[in-house]
């Protein structure tokens, strides 16, 4: 498939506005529908009622007229099912859209799923690079509809994929990335399934023993259930008389009294998802169907296949069984689903279903995960046309960044800077005032790797970089509950750097403020050590300070090293800064002047 290129963001925000207003206007149609139906109906049942008065009550005409308007009032009932049907999904469309908008018009934070789960404090950087949590860079990318989505996504932010997985995502992306449509029919139809099914207790489901193992169990379930109502028959038949059919009626319930723990066993982990399998059926369905050219996106249909069956038929089979099941619980039903040992025969079915299709359930869910996953990066690569697919080195260490932004910020207040570090640079000693944007470049740097290792374009002209482990520091805090100070909350992370730069791949590191919480002569010492330690060993990253003799830190270290500063100035009481990164050590602090401006006495 031809990759087709990006409009304009405001080509993007158009096209969006114009899908929307249609869904909005199909969702106010079926609306309407509704709502005629609804009248219509109350029409019907008012009609219903006269007729049986006259029928019944003054005997004027014949009484079968009566299923006239009950029949017309079932059928309106299916139909005003129906159209509830396409108006929710019509909803779902505008909410789609909606966000869409939002994402394009950066008014998307705290409106999407935030993935507050997926954040562990002693993450290398989940926390330092604001991956979870509101305005984050999960709740930017996740238009996944499923929990197996979700995971997977969050999982490509925190683990980076070396660069063949990257490559193969890239293409999948640049592939995926035009494709609104299909991104919103995965919405639509992953949506139901996100709200019934655990996927972790379905596979788990699958991959259990069978418990109905023995060939004999289903030949008796049916022989037994066959012979009561043969019994049944005879008795109104030919006049066999009752004892027949009560004693087997007997046996059967010590039978499924005897089977019931199985039985439940088999159905408990499914109670009520029959519906739920449906639309996950139709969701792999939909991604069967599809035909794609990048490696990734056709592995991924490979693998929504066993035995040569369509993961989706397999599961709508398995659905059926379920809706058969559910069969009895209609009252008019359960008796004769009583005499046919119903669950027992269905759960015997289920279980078979199980042992030959059960294992593959925890495949299809991760396929379905991976892409949703791609589909999240497809759409931010559609919403960010300027953004680029970084090119990937298969070794060193290197990262070399043309206009390098923050993904998380909008275009009107983005500054970019160029980052270089590789070959015979491995440091950047950056110095600056409070606020001037060091922080800013240590997060744009290690978020835009985060994304470039997870297969997505990054917010820059152009990018290019290596297989790179990272480590951050920019967000160690605290801890009352665990009596851990700042600063032993950071040596602590920057032991943890230390051994991950003795890994097979070069460590990123983002260290900000080095050692604040000591004294200037062990913050010297200390600091030094610990970035000639990281360097050692092949290591390249960036070093934010406030304390003008660390920057003395890059000439100690000779041509591996450079300081780069951000500046500002005070005008009318106010701040200003440009955010622009520049060679050599900053000369003067804000610091005094900050605190005149709040109102202190210095």
């Amino acid at each position: 498939m031809e990759e087709v290129e990006s409009p304009s963001q405001e080509g993007v925000r158009l096209d969006y506005t114009r899908r929307l207003e249609a869904r909005r206007a199909t969702r106010s149609r079926f609306t309407f529908r509704e709502r005629v139906i609804t009248e219509t109906r109350l029409l019907v049942f008012i009609a219903g009622i006269v007729l049986a008065g006259i029928a019944f009550g003054a005997g004027r005409i014949a009484g079968a007229w009566v299923a006239l308007p009950v029949v017309l009032f079932l059928f309106l009932l299916l139909i005003h099912a129906r159209l509830a049907q396409l108006s929710h999904r019509a909803g779902r469309a505008v909410e789609f859209y909606e966000k869409g908008i939002a994402r394009v018009e950066n008014l998307w934070a705290g409106k999407g799923e935030p993935g507050n789960r997926f954040l562990d404090p002693e993450h290398p950087y989940a926390a330092d690079l604001d991956l979870f949590g509101v305005g984050s860079m999960f709740e930017r990318l996740c238009t996944a509809r499923t929990r197996s989505g979700e995971d997977t996504l969050a999982a490509w932010l925190l683990a980076p994929a070396p660069p063949v997985v990257v490559l193969e995502r890239q293409a999948a992306v640049a592939e995926l990335r035009a494709q609104v449509d299909l991104r919103e029919d995965i919405e639509l139809l992953g949506a139901d399934v996100r709200a019934g099914i655990d996927p972790e207790a379905l596979a788990a489901w699958g991959k259990t023993p069978r418990v109905f193992s023995g060939r004999l169990l289903p030949i008796a379930a049916g022989f037994l259930s066959a012979t009561t109502v043969a019994a049944l028959i005879a008795w109104e038949l030919i006049n066999l008389g009752p004892v027949p059919f009560f004693v087997l009626v007997i046996l059967e319930l010590l039978f499924a009294w005897k089977m019931s723990g199985s039985v439940h066993r088999v159905l408990a982990p499914l109670d009520r998802r029959a519906q739920e399998l449906v639309l996950l059926s139709h969701l792999l369905e939909r991604l069967e169907r599809e035909t794609f050219q990048a490696q990734a996106l056709r592995r991924l249909q490979a693998q929504l296949q066993r035995d040569g069956v369509p993961a989706s038929r397999q599961i709508a089979r398995l659905a059926r069984l379920l809706q058969l099941l559910d069969a009895q619980k209609n009252q008019l039903f359960l008796p004769f689903a009583a005499i046919a040992l119903w669950s027992l025969q269905l759960a015997i079915r289920i279980d078979s279903w199980r042992a030959k299709s059960g294992p593959a359930i925890a495949g299809w869910l991760a396929a379905v995960g991976e892409f949703e996953a791609l589909c999240a990066l497809a759409a931010y690569a559609w919403e960010n046309p300027t953004d680029v697919f970084p090119t990937i080195l298969t070794e060193g260490a290197r990262f070399e960044a043309l206009d390098l932004g923050h993904p998380l910020l909008s275009e009107k207040v983005l500054v970019r800077n160029d980052v270089a570090l590789g070959g015979d640079l491995q440091v950047l000693v950056v110095s600056g005032s409070n606020m001037s944007g060091k922080s800013t470049l240590l997060r744009s740097v290690g978020i835009n790797t985060v994304l470039a290792l997870a297969g997505s374009p990054v917010c820059a002209r152009k990018l290019t970089l290596s297989p790179l482990a990272i480590g951050a520091t920019l967000r160690v805090q605290d801890s009352l509950q665990a009596g851990r100070s700042r600063f032993y909350a950071e040596i602590t992370r920057l032991r943890q750097l230390v051994d991950l730069s003795r890994g097979s791949i070069p460590l990123l590191f983002l260290i900000d403020e080095i050692l604040n919480g000591t004294n200037s002569h062990d913050r010297s010492v200390g600091g030094e050590s610990v970035i000639r330690g990281l360097i050692g060993r092949g290591a390249i990253g960036l070093v934010t300070t406030h304390d003008l003799a660390l920057a003395e830190i890059a000439d100690r270290l000779g041509t591996i090293a450079k300081n780069v500063h951000f500046v500002d100035h005070f005008e009318n009481g106010t701040l200003h800064f440009d955010y622009l990164m520049r060679p050599g050590v900053v000369r003067k602090s804000n610091a005094l002047a900050l605190m005149r401006a709040v109102g202190l006495d210095v």
